[in-house]
């Protein structure tokens, strides 16, 4: 039960109210007392609580409740525009303050790519936070299409050929080299294809966010953009990987995920001669106004790893067989059919 107003603001101090307009905030963002709590690791009694203390504060109801759903009320939407806004401001002046005397700290949210968060990224927040110990950053899968707001993300990592929403701030870090895969088992049955043209008449593994046509393109004077399809398709490129592994057909990925199977042999590059439309990677946030201390700190961690490209991201005008030879193996066949 809300507390009345008066009494209200003698137990709650200033801080007190920005912690309840920070869950407010959550819960309007989720929808959800449940699932508000658990993103911000509290009970669901700790958020009904802190919620009732900032509407009897206020002396208006925020929120309609349902047994299905939690909506704003008209007051509740002004609070959320102008708390965000508090809240941002407050949290850089805290940035600024404590960046003058000590580490940052607080939280941070990154979305990326699976693949790439598995074999890349984490290895860089584990450089970050051994850096700025008090930091803690959560990573989440992003498809590149999410609402960096309505998913609370600070950061998001995209690795696309072009960025879709314009409406974001983006960083260009690295460009994503590609490289057209397939099992030595397969291409002993179906033959090397030649040219990109030849791809028409092999099954082929598509991902569908990033070639959701089923177009691969290649660079050339003029460029090539061959039309392909197989039997399995997916918007997990690790997936698509296992696939190729297995044989199931000519797969094609970032260097970045298939630099191991190249080394090792069990994946072999298709069309040497040949390359791949590269990929660009971007770090995107909403805007720079405001941004907290510890969100910039990680921004320029990333910017810094960008000016010493690994390998996989060095240029591939010379092909996929330079490539391989850069990581210390060949893994590319020149056979003819």
């Amino acid at each position: 039960m809300a507390l009345p107003i008066a009494h209200a603001r003698r137990e709650t101090n200033p801080l007190d109210r920005l912690r309840c307009l920070q869950i407010f905030t959550e819960v309007a963002r989720c929808g959800s007392f449940v699932r508000a709590a658990m993103q911000l690791s509290v009970s669901r009694a700790t958020v009904t609580k802190h919620v009732a203390w900032l509407e009897a504060s206020m002396g208006a109801q925020l929120l309609k409740r349902t047994s299905k759903q939690v909506a704003l009320t008209e007051a509740g939407a002004r609070v959320l525009g102008a708390g965000r806004d508090l809240l941002e401001r407050y949290e850089a002046i805290e940035g600024e303050v404590r960046d003058a005397v000590q580490l940052p700290r607080g939280a941070i949210r990154v979305g990326t790519p699976p693949s790439f968060g598995a074999y890349h990224l984490m290895r860089l927040v584990a450089g970050f936070t051994q850096r700025y110990p008090d930091i803690e950053v959560t990573v989440v899968h992003d498809d590149g299409r999410s609402d960096l707001v309505a998913q609370a993300l600070d950061l998001s990592i995209r690795i696309s050929p072009s960025l879709e929403d314009a409406s974001y701030v983006a960083q260009s870090l690295l460009k994503s080299p590609q490289v057209v895969v397939a099992a030595p088992a397969y291409l002993k049955v179906h033959g090397y294809p030649a040219t990109p043209a030849e791809l028409a008449r092999h099954n082929c593994l598509v991902h569908i966010i990033k070639s959701g046509a089923g177009i691969w393109k290649f660079a050339g004077d003029p460029p090539q953009q061959i039309r392909v399809r197989g039997t399995v398709r997916s918007n997990l490129g690790d997936a698509l990987k296992q696939g190729a592994l297995l044989g199931s057909g000519i797969s094609l990925h970032p260097y970045y995920m298939v630099s191991d199977e190249l080394k090792a042999g069990t994946l072999e590059a298709v069309l040497p001669s040949f390359v791949p439309e590269e990929l660009d990677i971007n770090v995107v946030f909403s805007t720079r106004r405001n941004m907290p201390t510890r969100v910039r700190h990680l921004l320029e961690f990333l910017k810094e790893w960008s000016r010493d490209p690994p390998d996989w991201a060095l240029s591939t005008t010379v092909g996929p067989a330079a490539l391989a030879q850069r990581s210390g193996g060949s893994g590319v066949k020149t056979r003819a059919r």
